[in-house]
């Protein structure tokens, strides 16, 4: 929407040249491209599940986050940076054996604790993990992004 105001500005303008106009709304568009690029990078990694109680939790203590909560791996833990952030998940295969682990769909969990020698990128909750995979897989391959804005 703002590229189109930029562009019919500028085209009402007769002095300036056309060339500069196109260069104009090009660069825009290259800017508000690479903003939202960055926050949607869309990764690779595996998913784990642990099960309730989820208190206490590393980031947040005693207090109850819901149900739909993960514990981040040293691959994104960051010294406690994770805490907070929030990630769109969905399973795209098995790491083993298990015929058809995935369920269709994507999740949004938080991260709230940290998962010390885990064996995938995130550890799920119980529950979020059962909204996208067979539980009996018990480790899945995801894709995986940080979700820009906090869902709690």
């Amino acid at each position: 929407m703002k590229v189109l105001h930029i562009f019919r500005y500028f085209k009402g303008k007769k002095k300036m040249g056309t060339n500069i106009q196109v260069l104009i709304v090009v660069c825009t568009i290259i800017c508000f491209c690479s903003i939202s690029d960055a926050t949607l990078v869309e990764k690779n990694g595996t998913a784990t599940f642990y099960k309730a109680p989820y208190i206490p939790s590393a980031c947040n203590g005693y207090q109850d986050d819901g149900n739909f909560i993960a514990a981040a791996s040293d691959e994104i833990w960051e010294n406690r940076g994770a805490c907070g952030k929030c990630y769109m998940i969905k399973c795209i295969g098995a790491t083993n054996l298990a015929p058809h682990p995935c369920k269709q769909g994507y999740i949004l969990v938080q991260i709230v604790d940290y998962c010390r020698g885990c064996r995938g990128t995130i550890n799920l909750s119980e529950e979020a993990f059962f909204d996208i995979a067979d539980p009996k897989a018990g480790r899945v391959k995801i894709e995986y992004f940080v979700w820009p804005e906090k869902i709690y």
